[in-house]
């Protein structure tokens, strides 16, 4: 795959596991480009580094070598560039900017600023240096949520009504054939919550229709089981044996308010056991899609940038990367 798309409901962790899959593709000596459309910083506050400017940084190497570079790919800069790409207006075109000229385009026509910003994603992806050898090995593209990725992924239907012919046109029928291409991958992160993985499943179904690749469900923030099955099933009934429980407080050396320690023991031993239930659920459901999935832990004290390579890690064992 050269072109990896990551995209998932807000707070399922979609920037984190983009740049992850970064770091994993970038494993063993390959130089990949890791690129930002929504304008959050995302990507800097993971990696530790300053503000990303419209220009490609080196942010991360990769475990075995390999570089992972990064862009937060602005659509005013965007903008300039396709004028002196295809107009030889730049210098023009940043006096339009300040007329508001961006703003006001993408208002009109909405899908313009899409093109813009998956435009510089396809051109990353085909790009070559002097001696003819593609710059990056692949690119990486966090990007809008869920709900906007068919509209956003889907350049040609959301300008056809704004340029019949002409660079517009063309630009886009570009940018749509390095997306429909067999290297192109979209990928949704979910958590095994019902209301992820039914947004999960709708985005799922709209890029099957609309013909365009769907590359496999990267599930975020995965629980393992910490009981025996045979608990589950009796913790998830609230039939716990709260007497052996108490009896196991004591024997710990917990003598003061041994029952009560033991009473608050069962019912999180309930809420894990429905917790775990309502995984294996959401699990079922998600392979009803019939799409790959790969599996990234709970990580307790929140995602650094050790988290990132251990997430890494875990995409290579599992072949995503």
């Amino acid at each position: 795959m050269r072109l990896h798309v990551v995209t998932g409901k807000g707070g399922t962790g979609k920037t984190t596991v983009a740049a992850s899959l970064a770091l994993a593709l970038a494993a063993g000596g390959r130089k990949i480009l890791l690129i930002e459309v929504e304008g959050r910083q995302g990507i800097a506050q993971l990696f530790d580094c300053p503000p990303l400017p419209y220009e490609e940084r080196k942010v991360a190497i990769a475990p075995d070598g390999g570089d992972v570079y990064a862009l937060a790919v602005d659509p005013e800069e965007a903008m300039l560039e396709y004028l002196e790409m295809f107009y030889n207006l730049r210098r023009a075109g940043k006096a339009l900017t300040k007329l508001g000229l961006v703003d006001f385009a993408t208002t009109i026509a909405p899908g313009l600023r899409d093109v813009l910003l998956t435009g510089k994603a396809s051109e990353a992806v085909r790009r070559k240096d002097k001696n003819g050898h593609l710059v990056y090995d692949a690119v990486v593209m966090d990007a809008p949520p869920t709900g906007r990725i068919s509209r956003f992924l889907n350049v040609n239907a959301e300008v056809a009504g704004l340029a019949k012919m002409g660079p517009v046109h063309h630009h886009a029928d570009t940018v749509m054939k390095v997306i429909r291409s067999p290297e192109t991958a979209v990928h949704f992160v979910t958590l095994l919550e019902e209301m992820p993985v039914q947004e999960t499943i709708d985005g799922v179904a709209d890029l099957k229709e609309i013909g365009l690749p769907v590359g496999g469900l990267m599930i975020n923030m995965v629980r393992p089981p910490i009981l025996p099955e045979a608990d589950l099933g009796s913790a998830v009934q609230d039939e716990l044996d709260v007497d052996a429980i108490r009896m196991g407080v004591k024997a710990a050396g917990i003598e003061d308010d041994a029952a009560g320690i033991a009473q608050a023991l069962a019912g999180e031993a309930a809420d894990h056991a429905r917790r775990t239930a309502l995984q294996e659920r959401e699990k079922v459901r998600l392979a009803d899609t019939h799409v790959p999935q790969y599996e990234l832990p709970l990580l307790n004290d929140g995602v650094d940038l050790a988290g990132l390579y251990e997430f890494a890690e875990e995409l290579r064992k599992q072949g995503a990367a």
